[in-house]
């Protein structure tokens, strides 16, 4: 098989595990392809988790996961320095936490407090720890998958807007349809039925995810799709120019990391559909993830009950698609 099949395959595998969720698997594929991180929120119980530990089993990579708390400390992710006894003395050791993972779930991240957000921004953008003065830098295949649920309030902390920002996608999950949980049901059955000793299925080696990273690098973005892409982002920041309501709905618009996310989703969309060159179809089908948790709404847009995905799909309306 080429790269592509290996990727649609890993998919298919993932999907055999977590049913239900195919838009979900299919964004995170696309997360794990323009090599960011990812956001999963939900009501507990939507296989979250269940798609972490999915993808990471049938991916050659060393998955850790790490159980946030208000008690959590850095060095508790990021690990610190040890002092060690050896024949010849005293030495002190950088000893690597468990962040020093391929496929990192960050559970609950909304439960961690400050000063461990401020740790996770440095790996999550940097690709490095930096301990006492020395940095250390993460492995080459490092994809933080974190989730967090939308109604719990209490130990929580929200996510500060710079984290937000680090984030490639934001994926809100919904529940199964009946026919999907119906099949989830007998899924858990037949797991449950099953004898411990379960045969690993084959995993997919790192080499195919970075060789899929160069090809998605090498699709074609036209000036005309650059245009879009800037004029969607644009919008965001100046949108009284494009619609009054869309005015009184955005507070502050989209950074320029919002731009760069959006490109880089968009072609690894382009590429997962057998594309070798982004259309404006790809943009607008990963727009909604990319952008939902960058845009900060006007109090009348909360106060209204308007969501972040409501005022992308006017955006979407107003900003005219190139011929």
């Amino acid at each position: 098989m080429n790269t592509h099949e290996h990727v649609q395959a890993l998919e298919a595998s993932v999907a055999e595990i977590v049913l239900g969720q195919a838009d979900t698997i299919r964004h995170v594929l696309l997360g794990l392809l323009a090599n960011g991180h990812v956001l999963l929120e939900s009501l507990p119980g939507l296989a979250k988790t269940r798609t972490v530990k999915a993808l990471a089993t049938h991916l050659d990579a060393q998955m850790r996961r790490i159980q946030f708390t208000p008690d959590l400390l850095p060095s508790d992710i990021t690990g610190g320095e040890i002092l060690q006894q050896t024949a010849e003395g005293s030495t002190i050791s950088f000893q690597p936490g468990p962040l020093f993972g391929n496929v990192i779930l960050a559970d609950e991240i909304n439960r961690a407090p400050a000063k461990v957000q401020a740790a996770l921004l440095e790996a999550m953008e940097e690709r490095q720890i930096t301990v006492a003065g020395q940095s250390y830098p993460m492995p080459g295949l490092f994809m933080v998958l974190a989730t967090q649920n939308p109604i719990e309030q209490e130990g929580t902390y929200p996510l500060p807007e710079a984290q937000m920002d680090r984030f490639l996608m934001k994926l809100q999950l919904g529940y199964p349809r009946p026919d999907d949980e119906t099949q989830v049901l007998r899924l858990v059955r037949a797991e449950d039925q099953a004898s411990h000793e379960v045969a690993q299925p084959e995993r997919l080696a790192q080499q195919v995810i970075f060789d899929a990273r160069r090809e998605v690098a090498r699709v074609h973005v036209s000036q005309a799709i650059d245009r879009y892409l800037i004029d969607l982002i644009n919008a965001t920041r100046h949108p009284d120019n494009h619609d009054a309501e869309l005015a009184r709905w955005i507070r502050i618009g989209a950074s320029p990391r919002g731009g760069i996310s959006l490109d880089r989703v968009s072609r690894a969309h382009a590429w997962l559909n057998g594309q070798d060159f982004v259309s404006p179809d790809n943009v607008r089908a990963v727009v909604h993830p990319v952008l939902r948790h960058r845009l900060q709404l006007s109090y009348d847009a909360i106060s209204d009950g308007v969501a972040a995905d409501q005022v992308i799909d006017r955006l979407l309306d107003k900003v005219a698609i190139p011929a």
